[in-house]
């Protein structure tokens, strides 16, 4: 039985989240009705990381097994001609048997571009997240040095989080503007439930002033969510990349030309 990878893109503002709903407005709903025209029967699709409604994806990687021959171009092309405007396959490959999304990725990296401007977006809406008051960028590269490594992230994790561990390893958590426009590059080897839009929004309560930048080290201490700033806006939220060991043959993905700094200004 052959196990099919495959990359995805999708504008998550169009779904109610990844994960299968009763109602069919999911991500995996689509995809699942879409791989079912091609295959002709059942499947189950399991994807690197579930996705919140609003959150968009420029590498989400999904396996599937299937009992049926097809070409590649099959699951994509083919696929495609079954899928909503609002998600694409970008390249299919036949993985080994022991290949899953999930367990073998290596780590995880998440985009946020936050619009920083006294006006809201209009043309980027769902898009960009927001933030009206000005922002200081080297103070939230500052508190960002104290998240980077090792560490207990209760205090940037929802209460409906499901891991067994709230140790992760952040392994990069890089800030840059480009015009009105702030750019959030994080990875570690996994996420916590709300983990990047919990981080980014006290972030943002550093860079308006709210709190100085040892306040970061002080809420990891806490280990208390309560203590951190809200869960801040979706619509920003990109998974980008999902890294696997060479072995597996998963390919680099290539960034469509809106998603570079240069195109956002």
């Amino acid at each position: 039985m052959p196990r099919i990878a495959l990359g995805l893109e999708y504008n998550g503002a169009t779904f109610c989240g990844w994960q299968t709903q009763p109602s069919g407005c999911a991500i995996q709903n689509a995809l699942e009705r879409a791989l079912r025209g091609i295959a002709g029967g059942t499947l189950a699709t399991v994807c690197a990381g579930r996705t919140d409604a609003g959150v968009h994806a420029l590498g989400q990687v999904v396996h599937f097994d299937v009992d049926v021959e097809r070409p590649e171009s099959a699951w994509t092309r083919g696929v495609n001609a079954l899928l909503p405007g609002g998600v694409a396959v970008m390249w299919a490959r036949t993985v080994a048997d022991k290949f899953h999304a999930r367990y073998c990725a290596l780590e995880r990296c998440y985009r946020y571009v936050l619009l920083n401007h006294r006006l809201r977006p209009v043309i980027k809406h769902g898009l960009v997240g927001w933030c009206h008051l000005p922002l200081d960028v080297e103070r939230m590269r500052e508190a960002a040095r104290h998240l980077v490594g090792i560490h207990d992230f209760s205090a940037f994790r929802s209460s409906e989080c499901q891991a067994k561990s709230p140790v992760r390893e952040l392994r990069r958590l890089d800030i840059r503007k480009s015009g009105d426009y702030i750019i959030f590059d994080l990875t570690a080897n996994a996420f916590l439930h709300h983990m990047v839009r919990n981080i980014v929004g006290s972030l943002v309560y550093v860079g308006n002033g709210r709190h100085g930048p040892t306040w970061m080290h002080e809420l990891l201490g806490t280990r208390d969510r309560k203590l951190a700033a809200p869960t801040f806006d979706a619509a920003g939220l990109y998974l980008a990349q999902v890294g696997y060991d060479a072995k597996w043959g998963v390919p680099d993905i290539v960034r469509p030309p809106w998603f570079d700094e240069s195109a956002l200004t």
